[in-house]
């Protein structure tokens, strides 16, 4: 007896939902159109080897599309699920928001920064500092000095508070 012969009906089904779905998931991966396309393939080879009658083989495609139809009927449905929770307006908007925030605290970081920096570079009359160019915080008119000297009053609104440049 041969090792066909030896196989239950129920094992040998078996190995045919195997074969025919996996040589339709090869023909669905290498670029078939459709499941019935790839079904079809499958059974056209796994008839031409002669292990299976043709009636086996429509009965066990029968089984493999109904799976199939129903893994794909649940990955959309999966699909269509993670749509409504992920709405891209929604991400679109928390996207948005996040980079406002971020841009937010950036502005708010450079501002004290500049502060700080506008800090350092601020003079006032009395002190000394060296050469450079002094700018009235009020007027905006310009002190040159090409050496140390001690900071006059502004020679144009008399104010007493200027921003070093160099």
């Amino acid at each position: 007896m041969t090792e066909k012969n030896q196989q239950t009906p129920d094992h040998e089904d078996v190995g045919l939902y195997q074969k025919l779905a996996g040589q339709a998931n090869e023909f669905l991966h290498g670029g078939r159109k459709n499941i019935e396309e790839a079904l079809k393939k499958a059974g056209e080879e796994v008839s031409a080897r002669g292990e299976y009658t043709r009636e086996q083989i429509d009965k066990i495609s029968g089984y493999v599309r109904r799976d199939l139809n129903e893994a794909a009927k649940k990955a959309q449905e999966a699909g269509d699920s993670v749509f409504s929770v992920v709405d891209p307006r929604r991400v679109t908007a928390g996207l948005q928001s996040g980079i406002a925030k971020v841009l937010g605290n950036a502005a708010a970081f450079f501002n004290e920064l500049a502060g700080k920096s506008e800090q350092v570079l601020e003079v006032k009359t009395g002190e000394v500092t060296s050469p450079g160019t002094l700018t009235c915080k009020e007027c905006g008119s310009q002190m040159h000095f090409k050496s140390a000297v001690k900071v006059p009053p502004c020679p144009q609104c008399h104010k007493t508070v200027f921003r070093k440049s160099y």
